[in-house]
């Protein structure tokens, strides 16, 4: 018994280091590929809200315009558009 509570105490902190380790090598790697930021994209998707298991609305940025989408099983349907609001950049 005193050598599985052994075992544990050493193991335990081990994977806990190994994830935290893999969850910033993640960040990194999506810091490189310009994944985590919208620079140099012109479509960027604003904000989402989920009304139920099957529909989500989502606004998208194209080209300075904002974009009100349905998105469903039977695919994306446009349901309004305006022109884009001024972001500011909160760091």
């Amino acid at each position: 018994m005193l050598w599985y509570i052994l075992k544990l105490l050493i193991m335990l902190p081990l994977i806990g280091l190994a994830i935290w380790g893999c969850l910033k090598l993640a960040q990194k790697v999506q810091a490189k590929t310009g994944m985590g930021s919208g620079a140099g994209k012109s479509v960027r998707v604003i904000e989402t809200t989920m009304l139920s298991p099957t529909l989500k609305l989502a606004v998208i940025e194209f080209h300075g315009r904002e974009i009100l989408v349905s998105a469903g099983r039977n695919g994306l349907t446009r349901l309004a558009e305006a022109p884009a609001r001024a972001r500011e950049i909160v760091e």
